[in-house]
């Protein structure tokens, strides 16, 4: 998330944060995706990773894209943290070990997302170069421990810190080693979200194993395909996770607030001022019953900033985000949105990949993914390997995709953007495991060529 929400409207009800999100439909469109993703910093001289202080330092290289852009400054207790444009509404920011993170305007379609994304790297090479600095195009950091990873300075993120080794045992390898690819997509109404949601929550493990790219963790082989999606596993499962409701009947806003409002919370933001209010009940401060804050009741911000700390396989706010996927290269991050554009905004896509799923038990899914980060398109679903649900269902993307007609000047429609995919069905062989192909041959045992071959 680039930046609070400071909207102080109170909130009182239960069926007023209902409301907020039915207020997020688009009945009448136009349907648009955003796009979001992360890259990790070093210096290209040495392989090591960039602190946010310094002549070369993340902060730097803020204030020079702050300069090329014209885009306004998100600061946080006097840190500069990230950008944000008013006109397009893109923004930049960073994540805790200073993963550089676009946050992609909402746009009409994939071929205007992958102008978006050619243009932020002109604009990032050109401020980081000078600086020395390059970018990994992996989901997760080769090399680096956690301890010589810098540290951002946000606020929420010291908070963060403090709260997540008490819940799980990866959150601070999540927060501070990982990146990833996620793209964000809009719904009509209660109906069209509750069937966007099932299809893309079903098929997120897929997106995993197509999108896999972190099978290296200090220097060596991890065990995994997506090691960043392992981490999830055990990072803080009362906010991660699958959402076995959501296929349950009635599901809808309300049974989404309901679950909420069991996710503790992180903080309040008051001005200024974070107050840690780290596992309270969202409810407690709807009643002005939080023992931190006596008499502080809920607002609006309050309540988007809660669901920015949830963090499930595919999480609903005022759109819907598929969280599943590794960072990887360019070609993949414009493949993120047009599988999901393709599957879920063409209604007979979405249908026909219904059909592929809606047999699948929950305690199937759950072991989807539980095996999907080690397995990767190997892992079995209702007697099918994901290879072979891959091969129904990337087609379906495409036909949705070319259904939808948005012809670029090459006289090309958006299905094209899904060649990596495509590539993938046909090899069997994701990223993660090409890589690991040449750590065992070409790069003779070390990652360090990966700092020349794995980047943007």
């Amino acid at each position: 998330m680039a930046r609070d929400v400071t909207d102080t409207q109170p909130i009182e009800t239960r069926d007023a944060l209902v409301e907020w999100f039915e207020a997020g439909s688009k009945p009448k469109g136009p349907f648009r995706v955003g796009t979001e993703h992360e890259k990790i910093p070093f210096y290209a001289d040495d392989r090591a990773p960039v602190p946010y202080d310094g002549a070369r330092g993340i902060r730097a290289l803020l204030e020079g894209m702050q300069a090329r852009l014209g885009w306004e400054p998100i600061v946080d207790d006097g840190h500069l943290i990230g950008l944000f444009d008013e006109k397009g509404g893109g923004a930049i920011s960073l994540e805790p070990g200073g993963q550089f993170e676009l946050s992609g305007a909402p746009l009409d379609t994939i071929h205007e997302t992958a102008a978006e994304t050619q243009a932020h790297f002109r604009h990032v090479h050109a401020v980081a170069e000078p600086l020395g600095i390059s970018f990994l195009d992996l989901g997760m950091s080769p090399l680096w421990s956690r301890d010589e990873t810098p540290v951002m300075p946000k606020r929420r993120y010291a908070i963060m810190m403090r709260y997540m080794p008490k819940v799980g045992t990866r959150g601070l390898d999540m927060m501070f080693r990982t990146a990833t690819i996620q793209a964000n997509l809009d719904y009509a109404g209660e109906a069209d979200m509750v069937a966007k949601l099932r299809v893309s929550l079903a098929l997120q493990p897929l997106a995993t194993a197509l999108f896999a790219n972190s099978p290296f963790t200090g220097g060596k082989p991890n065990g995994n395909l997506s090691e960043r999606s392992e981490i999830w596993r055990d990072t803080d499962n009362a906010r991660a996770g699958m959402l076995p409701f959501a296929f349950e009947p009635g599901m809808g806003f309300e049974r989404y607030v309901d679950y909420a409002l069991d996710v503790p919370m992180y903080f309040v933001k008051r001005g200024d001022a974070y107050h840690d209010v780290a596992g309270a009940s969202f409810r407690d401060l709807m009643a002005g019953k939080l023992a931190a804050l006596p008499g502080e009741r809920a607002t609006v911000s309050d309540w988007a900033n809660h669901l920015s700390t949830i963090f499930p396989e595919v999480r609903l706010k005022r759109y819907i985000e598929m969280r599943g996927c590794d960072g990887g290269a360019v070609p993949f991050i414009n493949a993120v949105p047009a599988l999901f554009v393709g599957l879920l905004y063409d209604a007979q896509a979405r249908d026909a990949a219904w059909q592929v799923v809606k047999g699948w038990t929950q305690a199937e899914r759950e072991t989807l993914r539980a095996d999907v980060p080690r397995l990767g398109l190997a892992a079995r679903i209702g007697g099918r390997s994901l290879l072979d649900v891959a091969r129904d269902i990337v087609p379906l993307a495409k036909a949705g995709l070319s259904r939808r007609n948005n012809i670029n000047a090459r006289g090309e429609d958006e299905s094209v953007y899904l060649a990596p995919l495509n590539a993938i069905v046909a090899t069997g062989r994701s990223n993660a495991q090409n890589l690991l192909e040449l750590y065992e041959g070409p790069w003779g045992g070390s990652v360090l060529p990966a700092f020349d071959e794995c980047v943007y």
